[in-house]
């Protein structure tokens, strides 16, 4: 009965509501180069694969091209504007609280994997709270890939030292459950995330309204794990 022995999650979209704050950083970013801004539904939709990414898509969104070194200046100055005021407007979203308690409760390990830098994510986590309930915080920054990449979710494994098995992911988006199909681990969905696609078409192993629901789930996860 003692599975999974470890719950990860992803951060962005999925424990935290973190798009107003991405949204203000970036518009500010964008005004300086003299460029307009974006509403923050049409951020939203940018958020994912990290801060380089996040800036292309804005650019490719503008109809404009972007070299790549201009593109690392871009992030320089994202990152310079964003970090200091992450937790201004981010929120946790529904249910993060009860469901990291709860599985804390119940002797199961935490972690976060996140494409978002390390440091960043631990100031966050810390923010709400939640950095003492958490045993690994993996960011974008660790070495492997980014997600879709299943690296990171490999080296959250390794230094929990459990096989993929005995782990389940918790994401928003394709990039996280992309990830986790990769790295042969069963992976829950989490609905109102940062995607554009219909949530059923993901291809989670299984699909949740909030966080809280997952501590109840995991025993019909664990019946098909055996």
């Amino acid at each position: 009965m003692n599975w999974p022995k470890a719950v990860l999650f992803d951060l962005d979209g999925t424990l935290i509501d973190s798009a107003p704050d991405i949204h203000a950083a970036l518009n500010e970013t964008l005004a300086s180069y003299g460029e307009p801004p974006f509403t923050l539904a049409a951020v939203t939709g940018m958020v994912g694969r990290g801060v380089p990414v996040l800036i292309e898509r804005a650019y490719a969104a503008l109809g404009k091209d972007i070299n790549p070194a201009s593109r690392d200046k871009a992030v320089e100055r994202f990152l310079a504007i964003y970090e200091p005021r992450a937790t201004e407007l981010t929120t946790l979203t529904a249910g993060a609280s009860e469901a990291t308690r709860i599985l804390r409760e119940r002797g199961i390990r935490l972690g976060v994997v996140t494409n978002k830098p390390e440091v960043a994510t631990r100031e966050i986590l810390a923010h709400f709270g939640l950095v003492d309930l958490l045993d690994i915080i993996v960011g974008g920054d660790a070495g492997p890939a980014k997600k879709p990449e299943p690296g990171l979710l490999f080296l959250a494994c390794e230094r929990l030292d459990l096989p993929v098995d005995d782990v389940v992911f918790v994401g928003d988006s394709e990039n996280d459950v992309d990830a986790a199909r990769a790295a042969g681990m069963r992976v829950i969905a989490v609905r109102g995330g940062y995607t554009s696609r219909a949530p059923e078409t993901l291809g989670a192993t299984a699909l949740v309204d909030r966080l809280d629901a997952i501590p109840e789930l995991l025993a019909s996860l664990r019946n098909d794990a055996g």
